[in-house]
Order: C-alpha cells, then sequence, then structure tokens
C-alpha cells in the first residue's frame, strides 16, 4: 500500500530516498558508494579519493579499427587521446562515440524495435544512436558530428563504462 492511496504523509524512507535522489543527480563526478538507512534517517555519499598522479602510465586495451587506427577501450583517461583533441571536420578519419556513464547500454529504444543506428547508417550532429540505462533512467547517447556508422562495438543489453567505445564511425 502506498502513501498516495491512504492520503497519509509520505514516510521519512520516502522523503530520504527522494533527497539521496537529488543528491546523485546533482553529484559531480562518479560516486564511491551511496548509503540509505531509515532507522534514525541517514544519507550518505562518498566520492573516490584522487590518488596520486602516477610515474608511469599502463598500456591500455587497444583494439584496431579501419585505416590501421586505433581505439582504446577501458578506463576512460585511457580513451582520451595524448595530443591536442581533434574537434568536428579537423580529422578526415574514423572517429569513436564513447559511453557518456556507467550502465546497460541498448541499441534500441524497445525491445524488438528497430536500432537507432546500424552499420552504414548515415548520422548527423546531435542524433541519437542508442540509449545507456543507468538507476531505471534512460540516457541518449548522440554522436558530436557527421558521420556513417562503420562498426558497432558493444552488444546490446551490455554494461558499460564511462567513456568505453560504443560505435566507431566514419566522417561524411
Amino acid at each position: 500500500m502506498n502513501n498516495e492511496s491512504t492520503g497519509a504523509e509520505p514516510s521519512g524512507i520516502d522523503e530520504l530516498c527522494r533527497q539521496a535522489a537529488n543528491l546523485i543527480e546533482a553529484a559531480q563526478g562518479p560516486l564511491k558508494s551511496v548509503r540509505v538507512q531509515a532507522g534514525d534517517l541517514l544519507v550518505q555519499v562518498e566520492w573516490p579519493e584522487p590518488g596520486p598522479a602516477p610515474n608511469v602510465q599502463a598500456a591500455p586495451n587497444v583494439q584496431a579499427v579501419p585505416n590501421g587506427q586505433a581505439v582504446a577501450r577501458g578506463r576512460p583517461e585511457a580513451a582520451a587521446p595524448a595530443g591536442p583533441e581533434a574537434g568536428p571536420g579537423e580529422d578526415d578519419g574514423p572517429f569513436v562515440v564513447h559511453a557518456p556513464l556507467v550502465g546497460t547500454f541498448y541499441h534500441a529504444p524497445s525491445p524488438g524495435a528497430p536500432p537507432f543506428a546500424a552499420v552504414g547508417d548515415e548520422m548527423v550532429a546531435g542524433q541519437q544512436v542508442a540509449i545507456v540505462e543507468a538507476m531505471k533512467l534512460m540516457n541518449a547517447v548522440e554522436v558530436d558530428r557527421p558521420g556513417r556508422v562503420v562498426e558497432v562495438l558493444v552488444p546490446d543489453g551490455s554494461p558499460v563504462e564511462y567513456g568505453e567505445a560504443l560505435f566507431v564511425l566514419a566522417p561524411v
């Protein structure tokens, strides 16, 4: 039975969950842990502590793509290019669409529906190519510049990490 059907005031746990959801939504960066407790009302949020800068960078897990270029997979910092980042139209080679957050990757808006993007499809800047579900919220994944889908790197329904490569596109 919920509070709306009884006309009762929201319980402490309902308000606590709402406040925790607002806090998580407003959080800057990834969270290490979130704890919600009903007895004596407690909300605890913990962010990861920044570690010391390593002297040696580990080699990223790299996957080859067309034209002999490579796509870094794994940690977000490994996915960043070593030099200055090419903006739209500055690079003639393939580019990658990365996961904007941690969650579950979906190719289509619903089971059985056609995918947002398939190999060979031409995409325009701002067009949705997928969904990443996080905490029951559906987050659109969009391309930042026009391109043709060359490869879909992640199977439908797979968990993805922040910064993980999802699609390879060739400029059009």
